[in-house]
């Protein structure tokens, strides 16, 4: 609408009796004062009403206000390093205890198994770097033997 014509008085006398649709959307109904209607409340965080998150709130409060630096690592993190360190030094004790408790001959039968999985190993290496005609070859030996053990069972 185009009201050039109308007095400024009238026109705003118009727009009075005319609400937008914007002006409804931003003025709620329950400004207006009715006693009928419930006002609504504001919900609360129960986050910040636990009484734990407020005494944490006033402490970090006044180590501020004391000028107390606050430490570099969250209490967490410094709870976890320290079961780590825990941790790494229980182990270490108990390997420390497990190589006093060996008997000699405990750890001449582990030196002994040590060797022995040292030359399966450069067993398997070489049997892996010789042509494929020798590695048929003894599969059949080995075949030829025990064949030959059974027949004569």
């Amino acid at each position: 609408k185009h009201l050039s014509f109308l007095p400024a008085s009238m026109y705003t006398e118009i727009q009075r009796d005319q609400p937008d649709s914007g002006n409804i959307l931003n003025q709620p109904d329950y400004i207006d004062g009715n006693p009928n209607l419930i006002k609504p409340k504001k919900l609360l965080n129960p986050v910040k009403a636990s009484k734990s998150h407020q005494e944490l709130h006033r402490e970090l409060l006044m180590n501020h206000k004391r000028g107390l630096s606050m430490e570099s690592k969250p209490e967490l993190q410094r709870v976890l390093e320290h079961r780590r360190r825990n941790q790494l030094i229980r182990q270490k004790k108990e390997e420390e205890e497990a190589k006093k408790l060996q008997s000699p001959f405990e750890k001449e039968l582990l030196k002994r198994h040590q060797r022995l999985d040292q030359l399966e190993k450069e067993q398997e290496k070489q049997e892996d770097h010789a042509p494929e005609f020798i590695k048929v070859k003894e599969n059949l030996r080995r075949t030829s033997t025990v064949t030959g053990k059974e027949k004569a069972a």
